[in-house]
């Protein structure tokens, strides 16, 4: 690519609607001029552990991520080079062994809760989207989603995210809003906020003039 990709990171708590404005700008944009990395897809590997400790282990605070590798992903995509994204296995809480290929695009799409709050991943991005969504919406989606992709229970999702993804989310995700330069309420749903996003990727993109 004769310009650098621009990178673009949407955060927000878990179930706000991130991976709904994820999917609108890719189609919108264009999936082969995107280059999407869910953060989800960098934990820590834990399969050192028994699976009795991976369960009570806090996956909402930082620590649980492997910021270091997904910093590195960045800076390879941004500077032309293909990378491999870990694909992780939710059920087992354990990295699966297999991989997706990423290959370098004009945009570098970074999706996560915690994507703004380490400061080194911060660093790499040119514009910083924030979804924001009720507590109580937030929670049912997580809800319908642990259930329904990562077979877990009603009873253990509660038991998460009253001990760890409300208090992490208070910690940290509530706090990393103040980083964004655009915050979308409502996420997926607000026509309004999209339509600008994908507007101003768009003209980047057709004129070429991405992050200098």
């Amino acid at each position: 690519m004769s310009t650098k990709p621009v990178v673009v990171g949407v955060a927000g708590g878990s179930g706000s609607g991130k991976t709904t404005v994820i999917q609108r700008i890719l189609e919108r944009v264009g999936w082969d001029r995107i280059a999407y990395l869910p953060h989800d897809a960098y934990y820590k590997d834990t399969a050192h552990l028994p699976p009795g400790e991976r369960i009570h282990l806090n996956w909402d605070h930082p620590n649980a991520l492997d910021n270091a590798l997904l910093i590195t992903h960045i800076q390879r995509l941004v500077a032309g080079r293909p990378v491999d994204v870990p694909v992780y296995d939710f059920a087992n809480y354990v990295r699966s062994g297999q991989v997706r290929r990423v290959l370098p695009s004009p945009v570098v799409l970074v999706e996560g809760i915690l994507v703004f709050a380490d400061e080194a991943l911060r660093a790499l991005m040119d514009i910083k989207i924030y979804v924001e969504t009720d507590a109580d919406i937030r929670f049912i989606r997580r809800l319908q989603r642990d259930m329904n992709e990562r077979g877990r229970s009603v009873q253990s999702v509660i038991e998460q995210y009253v001990s760890t993804v409300r208090p992490m989310h208070l910690q940290f995700v509530e706090p990393s809003k103040r980083y964004a330069d655009i915050i979308i309420p409502e996420g997926g749903y607000n026509e309004v906020a999209l339509a600008m996003v994908i507007g101003r990727l768009e003209t980047l993109l057709d004129s070429g003039n991405l992050a200098d």
